[in-house]
């Protein structure tokens, strides 16, 4: 009788312990990992993850990636954003595949490949969540490749947007010299790289030139790569100093 907890008090009081402590290590590993789910203006379920805390005031960072791709693209690349003071939310697009060894749950659900500028309402829909439940901080806006370009027209639609980060944009769609148009319209402070490459430079710094921002960069590195894998691997430390100075002017309260 010795050997056992009779009274339900005590066994409630074990339970307790023993979540107490399987939730510490996972706490001081990624506590705040979580998946998210949201819904699209026409009703296409967008998988996400969210790693933040509870701070409404904290700002946080939209992160979208590049074609046959998914959130994976940002696996090693968000804990960054989270050091320099940003929440983080990675969302798969309908337009989108496998790559990062993982599944885009978003293409997946939608039932087939899409075009790039049908992505649209899933940035739209993570611009949404991350101004719901009384969320207040700044928000910043991180395009790779055709996404890169998507994050033009949300900003233009959107001028509450307090920065924009495109990685390799150009004018990717049917409707040419729309990328252009919608960059004429963004007041907000921009910073756009490429890989290197002239031509990708080139179509960065024509789209750039059209933005009507006081404070903009266009920054080449040496030996980028295309989309925001110029911000992973062992030649990623140039392209994060010149990131990490822009983000001190665009949003002081995170970066500076």
């Amino acid at each position: 009788m010795s050997g056992h907890i009779r009274h339900p008090a005590h066994r409630q009081v074990l339970f307790m312990l023993v979540v107490l402590a399987l939730a510490l290590p996972l706490a001081g590993a990624r506590a705040a990992e979580r998946a998210v789910r949201l819904m699209a203006a026409d009703g296409v379920v967008v998988h996400g993850t969210f790693d933040g805390g509870g701070d409404p005031a904290r700002p946080i960072a939209l992160l979208f990636h590049q074609a046959g791709s998914n959130r994976g693209e940002y696996q090693t690349i968000a804990p960054r954003f989270q050091a320099l003071g940003f929440d983080t939310l990675r969302i798969d697009q309908r337009s989108g595949g496998n790559a990062f060894g993982r599944r885009n749950e978003t293409a997946d659900g939608a039932g087939g490949r899409a075009e790039f500028l049908a992505a649209l309402p899933d940035l739209r829909a993570a611009l949404a969540w991350a101004r719901a439940e009384g969320r207040r901080g700044p928000v910043v806006v991180v395009g790779s490749s055709y996404s890169a370009s998507l994050v033009f027209l949300l900003a233009a639609e959107d001028p509450q947007i307090a920065a924009v980060i495109a990685f390799s944009p150009g004018e990717y769609f049917r409707d040419a010299g729309s990328v252009r148009r919608a960059a004429a319209k963004v007041r907000q402070p921009v910073f756009v790289s490429s890989a290197s490459d002239s031509g990708e430079e080139n179509e960065a710094a024509t789209i750039l030139a059209a933005v009507p921002a006081a404070t903009k960069t266009q920054f080449r590195a040496r030996n980028a790569t295309h989309g925001a894998s110029a911000l992973a691997g062992s030649g990623a430390g140039p392209t994060w100093s010149a990131l990490e100075a822009f983000l001190k002017k665009a949003v002081p309260r995170a970066a500076g």
